[in-house]
């Protein structure tokens, strides 16, 4: 039988799957219909014909390198950038429109958003910066004080009213940034990199209460930054850009176990390529490939190029680190399934060793390793990837340009 507590937990998690079922048989809180953005002198566009669909109770992260153009897309919908083409709907309203030359300014669009530095202004108090977007609005003087103690509630802040700015911490700051951002009830909250200037404990910390406070208040997000711990944790749409263009979305689990490209893959977590043969191709489009090197090695995966393999074809195995088990070799003996490889370096990094090893007939690779079974540099290990799971590619697949700048 179930806790009262685990039940909770459990018609709370059915209730926000549900509202998050009905929103997307309605129109999206926020869609984005061919969105072009050129900046002067620009020879590429910053973003280039971007549609993009977020659902109420719903965060979706723009995940990228500088210069991919996630920042100008959020400006773009917060009024702060002016489109040169495409289409702006906030549920059926419309808020730009290219062609019909419609294009709302920022404080007609209802939302709310929270800037990379905060912008607490020192010279007003913690309740005065929340107030001043209800001020600017006209909400009526009576109303405003039940509004900011509302919204500093809801961020953990209520005591704090009469506290000056300057005198915040930067998590103080940041809540205060929030509280702000939502006490006008917005129908989409934007986030700019919000955690960027908190150290790690605190981005950590701050990731799990957004992601908390978003889900009670069942309110649309599009959320920007570049930190793929971020973005894995906090979202459950990600769309990765690059030099203004979608390469792809999805949620987590589908962007880092099936990345539809190269720049994808090597962009999401940590990747080693390792050279091998196909060896057989599954009626589920699974492909068996044996590595080279170890021939009692065989892993298996899916390719997004299936129609141009076969069995004996020359490939390459994208593998997690962490999908990699190193075990120290005590024998000669070559156990089945590994590839066997020399340590040339080991750095004892708090919750795991990793170990630069020397791997025959593949290339020099970084693994992790468990802190309590240290294995010591010059020496011997078998590397035992997870059978399967991995993703296979053409070995003439082009490497990424991640050299993208502002």
């Amino acid at each position: 039988m179930q806790s009262p507590d685990t039940d909770t937990a459990a018609g709370s998690s059915t209730s926000r799957s549900a509202s998050r079922e009905r929103s997307q048989t309605t129109a999206p809180a926020v869609r984005l219909i061919g969105l072009s953005k050129t900046y002067t002198g620009a020879e590429v566009p910053a973003v280039d014909h971007l549609s993009l669909d977020v659902h109420d109770g719903e965060i979706v992260t723009l995940l990228g390198p500088s210069g991919c153009g996630k920042t100008t897309t959020l400006r773009m919908v917060a009024g702060l950038e002016i489109a040169d083409t495409g289409a702006i709907y906030f549920g059926d309203r419309t808020i730009v429109d290219t062609e019909r030359g419609v294009s709302l300014t920022p404080d007609k669009r209802n939302v709310g958003m929270v800037f990379q530095s905060y912008a607490i202004w020192p010279h007003m108090s913690v309740e005065q910066n929340v107030a001043f977007p209800l001020k600017a609005h006209k909400v009526p003087r009576k109303e405003i004080p039940d509004r900011v103690e509302k919204a500093l509630d809801l961020v953990g802040m209520n005591g704090y009213q009469k506290r000056p700015g300057p005198l915040l911490s930067g998590g103080q700051q940041q809540r205060v940034a929030l509280a702000r951002a939502l006490v006008l009830e917005p129908r989409v909250l934007l986030l700019d990199e919000p955690f960027s200037n908190l150290d790690a404990g605190l981005r950590e910390q701050m990731r799990i209460e957004v992601k908390l406070l978003q889900q009670r208040l069942q309110i649309a997000a599009l959320f920007v930054t570049h930190d793929q711990v971020e973005a894995l944790g906090l979202s459950d749409r990600i769309v990765v850009m690059r030099v203004g263009v979608v390469q792809q979305q999805g949620n987590s689990n589908e962007l880092y176990e099936r990345p539809a490209n190269v720049f994808v893959r090597d962009f999401l977590g940590k990747t080693l390529l390792f050279m091998g043969k196909v060896s057989a191709i599954g009626s589920d489009a699974r492909i068996s490939v044996v590595l080279d090197g170890a021939e009692d090695c065989t892993v298996s995966g899916y390719s997004t190029l299936t129609d141009d393999l076969y069995v004996g074809k020359p490939v390459q195995v994208a593998i997690r680190p962490e999908d990699i088990t190193v075990v120290p070799a005590t024998s000669s003996e070559v156990p089945e399934g590994v590839l066997g490889g020399v340590t040339e370096a080991a750095l004892f990094v708090g919750e795991r060793y990793e170990y630069q090893v020397e791997v025959g007939q593949q290339s020099k690779i970084i693994v992790y390793g468990d802190r309590h079974e240290h294995t010591r540099e010059g020496g011997m290990v078998w590397l035992r990837p997870t059978p399967g799971g991995h993703s296979v590619w053409a070995i003439e697949a082009d490497e990424p340009d991640n050299d993208d700048t502002d």
